[in-house]
């Protein structure tokens, strides 16, 4: 008898570590097109080598493709002013298009100005629907050249061009977001910018009376009051937004989890958003129906180029930021491994009488978060003044920060009349 139970016990360890093998290597095959990444053209070499590493990918892995100022111009020039456009380009983008019904999913790093979530539905407007985007930069930027970086490398990847006017809209969109993000915060801008877009495009709204109805309750919603001028900027974006062919079937999910996001922001800092009873009861359960989705549908997150990123390289002061924010600091490979240890001593506990052994073991092999590396930092000036697009402190500083493999990275800095400078100093 206790032969067979031991034969019992073994053979439903074994499928149990079968299975659990299984499902973690199930994210291999998602991908659905090339892994391209745009790297800032005003970068110095080691600056660009640096952020491949911070990418988590080498050379020949990826498409690697430079985008500069006159790039960034060819979008954003007259919907942006001239301090936002700048005259150099610094901040690099890694995208990635994943499979149909993804949504959009973005992680910053060293971005001030554009938030995930701004950057997310802005995407949805230039015609994305399902891509993976990591936006970074070795310093502080404002990261309004990424958005540029960001649609030439999903093209690349997919290989076929994003149709040009909404690419365009896609620019006056972030720019007229980031404006009024800065009156009533970045969270409550792409709200609304968002939930506006929604139920334009979702009830194919085309009457120039009905797009400022509905611009008036969603801000209604988020409880803050606009100027005449900035609901003008928002009626003249969504009437441009109404006359594209936009598909919602195609968008929702990504429109969606802008709204989550926004909503779980909002929520963190003891504000909320009035969408009715039956709209939260709505959201409760698409919340649940993902859950499922995501836990038994045989999706992995293990793929995922935001999580390949090495956050530590860019040193504990870098501003780190995600729409899904179990991308951030990840645990290392060891720490991954004690992860499936315990899952292995849950195994074995549930057919022996070690239970108590057994939970210490498993306490040992709980998943701490990485500490942060030591870092030291040395000062001097580099740049002369108005050099950078997306420019950052007053300091004028070249600040270098080692990482754990002692290389050394160059972090510039701009004056004071750069256009992050006022924004990161209020932060």
């Amino acid at each position: 008898m206790n032969k067979k139970l031991n034969n019992f016990r073994k053979r439903f360890v074994t499928l149990g570590l079968t299975t659990i093998l299984s499902l973690s290597s199930l994210g291999l095959v998602f991908a659905d097109g090339a892994r391209v990444v745009t790297l800032g053209a005003d970068l110095t070499q080691n600056q660009k080598d640096t952020m491949l590493k911070y990418f988590g990918v080498n050379e020949n892995e990826v498409v690697i493709l430079d985008v500069n100022n006159q790039e960034e111009r060819k979008y954003l020039q007259g919907v942006a002013s001239e301090a936002q456009l700048g005259k150099k380009t610094y901040s690099c983008a890694y995208v990635e298009p994943t499979k149909s019904g993804s949504g959009i999913n973005v992680k910053t790093a060293n971005i001030t100005w554009a938030t995930p979530a701004m950057v997310a539905t802005t995407l949805s407007t230039a015609g994305l629907t399902d891509a993976d985007v990591v936006i970074a930069a070795n310093f502080p930027v404002s990261g309004t050249g990424a958005l540029t970086g960001i649609m030439k490398a999903f093209e690349d990847a997919t290989g076929e061009p994003l149709d040009e006017d909404k690419k365009e809209l896609a620019s006056e969109e972030l720019i007229t977001t980031g404006d009024l993000g800065e009156d009533i915060g970045q969270d409550k801008a792409t709200g609304i910018v968002n939930d506006v877009k929604t139920e334009i495009i979702k009830n194919n709204t085309k009457d120039t009376v009905q797009i400022a109805e509905t611009i008036n309750n969603v801000v209604n919603n988020y409880n803050v009051t606009l100027s005449d001028e900035q609901m003008a900027k928002l009626e003249n974006l969504m009437a441009k937004i109404s006359e594209q062919d936009y598909n919602y079937n195609e968008m929702k999910n990504a429109l969606e989890s802008v709204s989550n996001v926004v909503n779980e922001n909002l929520s963190a800092m003891g504000e909320s958003v009035n969408k009715g009873f039956f709209d939260s009861i709505k959201n409760f359960f698409t919340g649940i129906g993902d859950w499922f989705k995501e836990t038994f549908g045989g999706e992995s997150k293990d793929s995922s180029i935001l999580e390949s990123t090495n956050d530590n390289i860019l040193g504990e002061n870098a501003q780190i930021d995600a729409t899904d924010k179990s991308t951030i600091n990840l645990p290392s490979s060891e720490e991954v491994e004690g992860f499936f240890a315990k899952i292995i001593n849950w195994f074995k506990g549930l057919f022996n009488n070690e239970s108590d052994s057994n939970q210490d073991n498993t306490q040992q092999t709980e998943i701490v978060p990485n500490e942060q590396n030591n870092t030291n930092e040395e000062t001097s000036n580099i740049l002369d003044e108005n050099s950078s697009t997306e420019e950052t402190p007053q300091d004028n500083a070249d600040t270098s920060v080692s990482n754990e493999d002692d290389e050394t990275l160059d972090v510039q800095t701009e004056d004071q009349g750069s256009f992050d400078t006022q924004e990161q100093q209020s932060n």
